[in-house]
């Protein structure tokens, strides 16, 4: 029971330390943090680490309502009103704390609520004003359009008269909307733009400021559904006192419009959604990093930097397209059948890209950039389809060249058989060798087969020549000694006789090989050495050891037969040696 007891103190002391650890990071997030940090020469912005933790470990869909405007203009002190905090506790006020907002800030603890039946984290976001001292308008530029970017809802304070470099801010803001939003419907969008609330902290309705409101509402309905405006009175006279004040001592008309501020601005809120899906904390940083990558890259802040960004997925996919149906022509073809190809998956990644890609106007640089991508592939496809096309012609011309030369050496020469070898080889070799290199080693078959059809009809003749006289030999062998044929050796004789004598004094080489009886012979010669049914040449040797049996078995055994039938012939013997027989007159 003791040990019990034991350990159910230990697993409740456990459980307390798990609930007071849980307690002090809820009351450690119960503050603003910083995103977003100016670098040294206050020009770019960097990550600051300290909010990034703080936003990662939401895990529900996140919306921002972010605040943006001139230097103090009282954009702390308007958050601190819609979160319902006091100065000492919410966002530092510049004329409250010696730390004033530079940079981006978040508040730590997001405010859950109900959108559409799903539960969203609203952050709210401020930022550092305008016009500051020791600030460049480049610096001023990035942390409106990082704020624009970033925002659900965007809230720019104006609490005095409308500048030109509030319209060109607006015009800003109007240019990402065009850029993006006019995508929305029905596609997966890179972002969707803030819903951009103009905050009018005085009374505008008086006629020297009414050229500045036609202004206002001239640029916002540009932006159509995208924007709205809202008027906001000051809170008291004495700003310097407004966070020692409560809400009974505030103008009743700034309590009652500030309390509709906050539902007009929950009632626009919307969760973030990049590439048609909402954002946790985690997904939320890493488009945070992509969009401060884009907005410090350039000299200026631009909504083309941020359209590249967004189209460099789609570049990757439309590429990948292109690629993939090159790869599927299999190399070597011809170099029309390649540009063909080429044209073909080229037009198909730019209809992609038209049907996916953002920005109206600023697409046009993206776009340019899929060209190049495509042109340096389309360039490997060309170098590598005359190497494939070099590689295979050189094969099969190298083929040809070794099937020529053996044609040159038959032991049994025949024209027939080479011009049968020559076409077959020519044809295979029209048929396989493809691509740009097909031209110039057509040339060099073309040499390679006519000097090869030059040297085997010289060294044809002679042979042929020589097998005659050859074989005129060997019948007069034969009829002399294997058969005993006199005839048979005669004409073997003459024939030998007529070739080596007759032709070489009265006809030359080429007299004789172009004489009608030398057809003769030729075509004689070939119908014995090469047709489709036998190939001399192959059997040569077979049937030689063939004959060579036969006349063996012939000469050995057919002799004794006949030797054996002259014994049965009379045998005559001289008359002189017999004494009895009378002798005639």
């Amino acid at each position: 029971m003791g040990r019990w007891a034991a350990g159910i103190c230990v697993v409740v002391l456990v459980w307390l330390a798990a609930v007071a650890m849980g307690d002090l990071e809820a009351d450690e997030l119960e503050r603003a943090f910083p995103i977003v940090e100016p670098d040294y020469g206050h020009t770019k912005l960097r990550l600051s680490q300290q909010g990034l933790d703080a936003i990662r470990r939401i895990e529900t869909p996140i919306a921002v309502v972010g605040v943006i405007g001139p230097y103090r203009s009282g954009k702390s002190f308007l958050l601190n009103q819609l979160l319902s905090l006091s100065c000492d506790k919410g966002f530092g006020v510049g004329h409250m704390r010696d730390t004033k907002t530079k940079g981006i800030w978040i508040w730590g603890t997001p405010v859950e609520m109900d959108i559409d039946g799903s539960k969203v984290s609203v952050l709210y976001l401020d930022t550092e004003g305008f016009e500051s001292v020791g600030k460049s308008n480049v610096y001023d530029d990035r942390i409106f359009a990082l704020a624009t970017v970033l925002s659900s809802v965007l809230i720019y304070n104006l609490p005095e008269t409308v500048r030109e470099a509030d319209i060109s801010r607006l015009s800003f803001a109007v240019e990402i909307a065009e850029e993006f939003y006019g995508r929305v419907k029905g596609q997966d969008v890179a972002f969707e733009p803030a819903k951009l609330l103009w905050l009018i902290q005085r009374d505008f309705l008086r006629d020297k400021y009414i050229d500045e409101v036609n202004q206002i509402r001239d640029s916002l309905a540009v932006m159509g559904n995208n924007s709205t405006a809202f008027s906001l009175p000051q809170p008291h006279l004495q700003r310097t006192k407004l966070c020692d004040m409560e809400d009974k001592e505030l103008d009743p008309l700034y309590v009652k419009r500030r309390d509709q501020l906050k539902q007009v601005v929950a009632s626009i809120t919307k969760p973030k959604i990049v590439q048609g899906k909402t954002l946790n904390g985690k997904e939320f940083v890493s488009f945070l990093q992509q969009i401060l990558d884009a907005l410090n890259k350039g000299e200026i802040p631009s909504t083309g930097s941020l359209v590249e960004i967004f189209n460099k997925a789609i570049l990757d996919r439309c590429l990948k397209a292109y690629m993939k149906k090159m790869d599927g022509l299999g190399l070597p073809v011809s170099v029309d059948r390649l540009q063909q190809v080429h044209e073909m998956a080229n037009d198909q990644a730019r209809m992609l890209f038209d049907k996916q890609h953002f920005g109206k106007h600023h697409a046009a640089q993206s776009i340019l950039k899929l060209d190049d991508e495509i042109k340096k592939v389309y360039r490997n496809f060309l170098l590598a389809n005359e190497y494939q096309s070099s590689k295979l012609c050189e094969a099969r011309f190298s083929e040809c060249e070794d099937k020529m030369d053996h044609l040159q050496v038959l032991k049994l020469p025949s024209m027939a058989k080479f011009n049968a070898g020559f076409v077959h080889c020519n044809r295979s070799f029209v048929r396989d060798c493809v691509g740009p290199s097909k031209e110039s080693y057509e040339r060099r078959m073309s040499k390679m087969l006519s000097k090869s059809r030059a040297l085997f009809i010289k060294e044809y003749n002679n042979k042929l020549f020589n097998w005659l006289v050859t074989f005129s030999l060997v019948l007069v062998v034969i009829g002399r000694f294997v058969i005993k044929f006199f005839l048979l050796e005669i004409v073997a004789w003459v024939m030998f006789i007529f070739l080596e004598t007759y032709t070489r004094m009265f006809w030359s080489a080429e007299s004789l090989y172009y004489n009608p009886a030398w057809h003769i012979i030729v075509s004689s010669w070939e119908t014995i050495v090469y047709s489709p049914i036998l190939d001399l040449d192959r059997w040569a040797i077979p049937i030689a050891v063939l004959l060579s049996f036969w006349l063996l078995y012939w000469r050995c055994f057919g002799r004794r037969k006949r030797g054996s039938r002259s014994s049965i012939l009379p045998l005559y013997k001289n008359s002189h040696k017999n004494p009895t027989r009378p002798r005639s007159d």
